[in-house]
């Protein structure tokens, strides 16, 4: 779920102090160097926790050191989209486009810098404005509601490394696509489900796009919704009370296995076709939350109805039917979870990266535990099927395992990043390829703060 960017921003540390203390904490070897002690579930020290895998040849461990807070200093709402363009780290963070509920924004921004380090520490002021598409009125073909940048897919063809393709989340309400019955696209404002902002404001409903940039990211062109639900699947009055998503599919993390690119996603629909006087909580918890598609990358440039979703055997569905979530990754009814549009708890907001350190992918994920969003947990998952297209082997993830909680408080986006280690820099790591250790960042929704507190070191857990 996205949020406004008209929502009260907290003051930051100046770029100045933040530099100090980084340069303070590499002297003392803190940044990098914090001795590790392993203490079990407690926020201000260390974690460690070994996640379960359904095969032994790798146990993935990890350990959670706490550092002094790294603070970004741009808006933040999504996962952190970035590539190298030479030896340029670019990242793209914010929100752009119209939004009746929250204002319309102009947040998407990106900034520059030689390491990690640099460009994070970028003052929000020397952030820039990429050239986006204008939105088109609503009855018109283009691009309707706001856009948010989750991952920056890189063309491996182009050797300049300059053509990119932003893989967005987009969110709209019947106010802005409205319904048309010669195409199915569209919502209609009837028993329609209440917003963020209350009784007068309505729930979004997102979908999945992609934009393409020939010129690292400074202009971008859009190529279209490729993975979304419709009206028939929304769930609506008297039954979503949750003040999420009328439905649809969102905030995805994209990675490439072989010629495709996997889209790891939140599901919010109903399963079948929605009808108040046969609406089943089961039914509808059974097609929620975290889900995977795929597209060949060369359909990148032309994707419309070019993914297919993984109906339980394969990637089958199409893209605007209903798929089958991970099992593994949906929380059992009697461990509390449930339906998204009531109240039952569900994991969200994937982060996807390959390690290459562990030889496996890793994901995080949030945990919604109330209304609105409300969750103060982080979740790991780790997939050892280097291959995502063999077989299942996209769904082959472990249960999740609790990495951070912050009792109180509300964390969304969490996501590793590299920092400015030689061996980061000289691989080019970015939060989709990363190696043994990583700085884990995390939005915390209330303070509108998106921040760094712990480096995170694994270990593959076998024996020497």
């Amino acid at each position: 779920m996205k949020i406004s960017t008209m929502s009260p921003v907290v003051s930051r540390a100046s770029s100045t102090a933040t530099r100090n203390q980084l340069l303070n904490m590499k002297k003392t070897g803190g940044f990098y160097s914090v001795i590790l002690v392993s203490v079990l579930l407690i926020n201000n020290g260390c974690i460690q926790k070994t996640a379960q895998q359904n095969e032994t040849e790798v146990n993935p461990t990890f350990t959670l050191t706490k550092t002094e807070k790294f603070k970004f200093n741009s808006f933040v709402d999504c996962n952190m989209a970035e590539a190298w363009i030479g030896d340029t780290l670019r990242i793209f963070p914010g929100k752009y486009g119209e939004d009746p509920v929250w204002g319309n924004a102009k947040e998407l921004k990106y900034a520059d810098g030689i390491n990690a380090e640099e460009v994070f520490l970028t003052p929000r002021e020397k952030f820039k404005d990429p050239i986006m598409p204008k939105n088109t009125p609503p009855g018109t073909e283009g691009l309707h509601g706001a856009v948010w940048f989750e991952t920056v897919y890189q063309d491996t063809a182009d050797v300049t490394g300059k053509t990119l393709f932003g893989i967005y989340h987009n969110e709209n309400y019947p106010e802005t696509l409205p319904f048309d019955p010669s195409t199915g696209l569209g919502y209609k404002n009837v028993n329609w489900p209440e917003g963020l902002r209350g009784p007068e404001s309505a729930a979004a409903v997102c979908r999945i796009g992609v934009m393409k940039s020939i010129d690292g990211g400074k202009s971008w062109t859009n190529k279209g919704i490729f993975i979304e639900d419709l009206q028939p699947r929304m769930i609506l009055l008297p039954h979503n009370k949750s003040k999420t998503f009328a439905g649809g599919v969102g905030d995805p993390s994209a990675v490439r296995s072989g010629e495709y690119l996997y889209l790891f996603y939140g599901e919010y629909s109903y399963p079948v076709t929605y009808d108040s006087t046969n609406y089943q909580e089961d039914t509808e918890a059974t097609g929620q939350c975290i889900s995977v598609a795929r597209i060949k990358v060369t359909d990148l440039d032309n994707p419309l109805g070019k993914a297919t979703r993984w109906n339980g055997q394969a990637f089958a569905a199409n893209h605007d039917a209903a798929g089958t979530p991970i099992p593994s990754l949906q929380i059992p009814r009697k461990e509390g979870g449930g339906a998204a549009s009531i109240k039952g708890q569900y994991h969200w907001g994937p982060s996807v990266s390959w390690n290459y350190y562990l030889n496996c992918w890793v994901m995080l994920m949030g945990k919604v535990e109330d209304y609105s969003w409300r969750g103060s947990s982080i979740y790991i998952s780790f997939n050892k099927n280097k291959d995502l297209g063999k077989g299942g082997n996209a769904m082959k993830w472990s249960k999740p395992t609790l990495l951070l909680t912050k009792p109180g408080r509300v964390l969304w986006y969490p996501a590793l990043q590299p920092m400015n280690t030689p061996e980061d820099i000289a691989n080019r790591n970015t939060c989709l390829k990363l190696g043994k250790k990583a700085r884990l960042f995390v939005k915390d929704s209330e303070a509108n703060e998106y921040s760094s507190e712990y480096v995170i070191e694994f270990s593959t857990g076998r024996q020497p």
